[in-house]
């Protein structure tokens, strides 16, 4: 049954404010303030969340391309999206006319080499701004050709082929979802030269590998792939405090088995303090690969393969990543940070070693303070020919991996061993130095 009563009119102004402030809970202090505006004096605030208050926000550097907004890369000379890399250069090539054009460095395009010492706060540049949990990983794009419409889907590809026209279409736009970088480091080296160094890799270590392992050895089943990375610029200043010991006297007390060396030493307190700057700082920007668990995989191994030439970069182009693979970036600037702060503490106690080569007994850091003035956060795909192996075991057994720099040839890598081949090795080395102390004992009684 229906209610037909009609309901009270609105009154036609709010009620007026009380006279005195109103406290408690439900009070004006515990609605959320306006946007744009902030009721707390920073001054009254503890002065870690004050600074964090007070800093200014980030910068961003736009590195996008207005060009290629619309997905596709034409040749300059005939129109053609049928565009790919020219491997072992950094050159795009017509596969239509054979037209070949070098890609614009990024360093140049955006002035990432200047002005180091100069930087304030934080600049991100279009591809390394925080990502959106809520934008999807399928981008579709209408083509000019043919009005079709094509989908690509960024967790694996960043390019595809129109089905009917035959256009080739790329994710060229940062769209916020770590996708798309703002550079890009072509491969230089080739499929078979990355397979004949990891074929050399693992016969070096066949003496001791895991049976399983060399029966499976594919080598051929290597994978190009385009790894997410942070480049990071920064201007920072840091202190540092400890003790330093200086030998005076060395010696010795007690005989046989109970005999123990002595030092005596002047202890200095010492402190020192650096300005630096940090030119592209390499950090991985994927939670995957940044997981350095030895139990369960060997991602350790692509660290070893660094440093990539940077300098070398070109401005984002999907054209360049048609034939290879893609992982995406699924770490902010925030998420990053604490790892830069613990390399840039490494970079300065490296700084100040020179310093204190005097300490003959060496220098004990207690205390650090590092001040960081300025960063800058560029996001870039770095090459790395990828070969992988699963070795089953325990909690999910161990991902082996064999890495080659796709740009200097560097090759590093995880063989899984035979743990008895291992131990019977170190047996029998033992017994053959112990059999050469006892002659050479023997010859000089």
């Amino acid at each position: 049954m229906s209610d037909s009563r009609t309901p009270p009119p609105l009154p036609s102004a709010p009620p007026p404010l009380p006279a005195q402030p109103v406290t408690g809970p439900g009070s004006p202090q515990e609605v959320p303030p306006l946007p744009g505006s902030f009721p707390v004096d920073p001054a009254t605030l503890p002065q870690p969340i004050r600074d964090e208050i007070e800093a200014p926000d980030p910068v961003a550097l736009d590195t996008r391309a207005a060009e290629l907004k619309d997905g596709l890369n034409r040749c300059p000379k005939c129109g053609s999206t049928d565009v790919r890399l020219k491997l072992g250069t950094d050159v795009l090539v017509c596969q239509f006319c054979r037209n070949e054009w070098h890609g614009t460095r990024a360093e140049e395009a955006f002035g990432l080499g200047d002005g180091l010492d100069q930087l304030r706060g934080t600049v991100v540049a279009s591809g390394a701004q925080d990502i959106q949990a809520d934008t999807a990983s399928l981008m579709s794009f209408k083509c000019t050709g043919c009005g079709a419409e094509v989908t690509i889907n960024t967790e694996s590809t960043m390019t595809a082929r129109c089905h009917w026209c035959r256009h080739v279409f790329g994710v060229n736009e940062q769209v916020a979802n770590g996708a798309v970088p703002d550079a890009v480091l072509p491969f230089r080296i080739s499929k078979d030269d990355a397979v004949a160094r990891i074929r050399q890799f693992v016969d070096k270590r066949r003496l001791f590998a895991l049976k399983a392992f060399k029966d499976q050895f594919t080598p051929e089943n290597v994978v190009g792939v385009y790894l997410p990375y942070m480049i990071v610029d920064s201007n920072v200043s840091a202190s540092v405090a400890g003790r330093g010991e200086i030998k005076t006297r060395e010696y010795t007390r007690g005989t046989g088995d109970k005999k123990q060396t002595y030092y005596d030493a002047d202890v200095y307190q010492v402190e020192r303090h650096v300005d630096f700057t940090v030119d592209d700082l390499t950090l991985e920007s994927s939670a995957e690969r940044g997981n350095l668990d030895a139990r369960a995989n060997t991602n350790n191994i692509i660290n070893t393969i660094l440093p990539f030439d940077t300098k070398n970069a070109l401005k984002w182009n999907a054209s360049f990543l048609t034939g290879f693979t893609s992982e995406k970036r699924n770490l902010d600037v925030e998420k990053l940070r604490p790892r830069l702060e613990d390399q840039l503490l490494s970079i300065a106690r490296a700084e100040v070693e020179d310093s204190v080569r005097r300490y003959t007994r060496g220098v004990r850091w207690e205390q650090e303070r590092l001040e960081v003035h300025g960063t800058r956060w560029v996001s870039m795909y770095l090459p790395v020919w990828l070969y992988s192996y699963h070795q089953p075991g325990k909690n999910g057994g161990m991902l082996h991996y064999i890495a080659v720099n796709g740009r200097t040839g560097e090759t590093m890598g995880s063989v899984p061993v035979q743990q008895w081949k291992m131990l019977l090795a170190a047996l029998t080395t033992g017994t053959i130095i112990e059999a050469l102390v006892l002659l050479f004992l023997v010859a000089s009684s």
